[in-house]
């Protein structure tokens, strides 16, 4: 106990030190988001259902093979047909990954069991050369 009392300051640096080095550990736990490769796997064991988030203008531009355009402002309302079982897992996907995201979170709060962000969204999907689609 006295060594701790007289290194308080040592004993601070190594628990901040410490925290510094879970931090990332953590946040990658936090984060429910998935790779392409995942998705693909999602989309072939599990019969995971892509829906694409973007705008109608973005989703003819390009979009993956299958996926079903719902734009994030229609999503609440539109869900629900797109994907009638809850227990279904669910990819979202825009062109970045930031609007995948944010719909994630509604899908979840609609009670969707098993939903996915694709991590750096169509960006990530052609970077991996995975098939596209043009409507």
């Amino acid at each position: 106990m006295k060594f701790i009392l007289d290194n308080w300051m040592l004993m601070a640096i190594a628990l901040s030190s410490g925290f510094f080095l879970l931090l990332p550990v953590v946040q990658g736990a936090a984060a429910t988001g998935i790779s392409p490769t995942e998705a693909v796997q999602c989309m072939n064991r599990e019969k995971g259902v892509v829906i694409d988030v973007c705008g109608a203008d973005e989703f003819v531009q390009s979009h993956i093979k299958g996926a079903v355009n719902v734009p994030l402002d229609e999503l609440e309302a539109r869900l629900d047909k797109a994907v009638k079982n809850k227990s279904t897992p669910v990819i979202m996907v825009c062109a970045a990954g930031a609007r995948s995201k944010r719909a994630q979170a509604i899908a979840q709060k609609l009670g969707y069991e098993k939903v996915h962000s694709l991590h750096g969204g169509l960006k990530a999907w052609k970077e991996a050369n995975l098939p596209i689609a043009k409507a």
